[in-house]
């Protein structure tokens, strides 16, 4: 599993941070993301939908209180566009 601080950063650069972060990942990797934005709890379910990643849900990042959120990475992911994580291409 791993875990990505994604801190307070706005829901755009943190999909742009998590989708960097993630290309690579093999088939079914477990990802956590530390995301304060409070719009990633819409925003990330919306991505992961748009990509084909799954979303797993809330979960707890042990040892830090912070909001943090699952998602199974897909080696068949659609891509999206290069500034705009959130546009198929």
């Amino acid at each position: 599993m791993l875990v990505i601080d994604g801190g307070d950063k706005a829901c755009v650069r943190l999909l742009l941070e998590l989708r960097g972060r993630i290309a690579g990942l093999p088939d079914g990797a477990v990802v956590h993301l530390i995301a304060t934005d409070p719009a990633a709890p819409i925003d990330l379910p919306a991505w992961c939908h748009l990509t084909g990643h799954a979303y797993l849900g809330p979960v707890t990042v042990e040892g830090d209180p912070r909001p943090a959120y699952g998602l199974r990475v897909s080696a068949a992911a659609r891509a999206t566009e290069a500034a705009s994580p959130w546009r198929a291409r």
